[in-house]
């Protein structure tokens, strides 16, 4: 099944909530209102636990030991085995992974939007919009987003992001400043108390990021760009590898790869033609360079499937560290012009 969404047998249902927008695949519940955290778990098909129990192995066809400091976690539901973790680990049930949220903003505001289980429901991820927006010129909003993951096998942090979601095309500008990240990662042998102080932590985060954003950014709406030096910037930003960089460095495009090629035209084109890009904070801006690049990757680009567009915009994956690269190309061109594309 390449969509990856559990399916709960017990339910009938596959493990995804979504408010108002068509859930992937067609699959999982559609909610009209936006729901509260208990809501958002049930609608989810979240509201499970998780045990670690007692790993064993077998010497003999009726004989089993116990393997030390190591344990398998169990979905109580369905007695599935999710994963195996050592005695440090510590499991974070659904429900706390949502009260980090709601302990974030104190539930003051905050609205889950999507929320879901992948795998055997090893792997749960959330997405909240906080309050208000970051504003750029007099019409252009972007909204501020939360995004956790967390799983249940072992297989990596708990991590909670500041994602920034420009409205009028839904390009999600992952950014974060040269001297501040906009992720916090919390080991799974955390206790209950340091990750909540995290998750202060991460609210301290957005605040910052959308208050220097919306500086950032309107500053960008000012500078302009030319069509050619956009394209080099789209060029650099989309770079996958020293030997092309080396080619965009000596204008021989000639010897770019045809995949190269084309991916760096789509993107340009975007920047041009695409509606959401002939605005007046866009249009020929620095600004409008940094959503040619995040809009190449979340709205042009094929995908084999939503979950791994989901790992690339937001977990991690090659649209976030481009956007970031685009992020710090555009920085460098609002104060050195051409200059910044002078690379080492």
């Amino acid at each position: 099944m390449s969509h990856q969404i559990n399916f709960n047998e017990k339910l009938g249902k596959h493990s995804f909530m979504s408010v108002k927008e068509k859930a992937w695949h067609n699959l999982g519940q559609i909610v009209q209102e936006y729901p509260t955290s208990a809501e958002a778990i049930h609608h989810a098909g979240l509201d499970y636990e998780v045990e670690k129990r007692k790993l064993l192995t077998p010497i003999s066809e009726h004989t089993a030991i116990e393997v030390p400091n190591y344990f398998s976690t169990i979905r109580t539901d369905t007695n599935t085995v999710l994963g195996v973790v050592g005695k440090e680990y510590q499991i974070v049930q659904n429900i706390e992974a949502f009260s980090f949220f709601d302990s974030i903003v104190n539930g003051d505001g905050i609205l889950y939007e999507t929320a879901g289980a992948l795998g055997k429901g090893e792997r749960i991820f959330i997405t909240a919009k906080l309050p208000d927006y970051i504003r750029v010129g007099k019409e252009d909003l972007i909204e501020k987003y939360l995004f956790l993951t967390t799983s249940h096998d072992g297989s990596g942090s708990i991590t909670a992001a500041f994602t920034p979601i420009r409205i009028v095309c839904a390009n999600t500008l992952n950014a974060a400043l040269r001297t501040q990240a906009n992720s916090v990662r919390i080991r799974h042998t955390s206790n209950a108390k340091q990750r909540l102080e995290q998750a202060h932590k991460v609210m301290g985060i957005s605040d910052i990021l959308s208050q220097q954003m919306e500086t950032i950014f309107n500053q960008w709406t000012k500078i302009k760009i030319a069509d050619k030096e956009l394209k080099k910037l789209i060029q650099l930003a989309l770079v996958p590898n020293k030997e092309i960089l080396k080619k965009i460095q000596e204008d021989k495009e000639e010897h770019f790869s045809t995949y190269f090629t084309n991916m760096v035209e789509s993107a340009y084109e975007y920047a041009l033609s695409d509606p959401t890009q002939v605005t007046d904070t866009t249009q020929g801006t620095v600004f409008g360079a940094y959503n040619a690049v995040t809009g190449y990757f979340q709205n042009i680009r094929n995908y084999k499937n939503e979950e791994a567009k989901l790992h690339s915009v937001l977990m991690g994956g090659t649209a976030q560290i481009k956007s970031q690269f685009a992020f710090n190309l555009c920085t460098d061109y609002a104060y050195k012009g051409k200059e910044a594309f002078l690379l080492n």
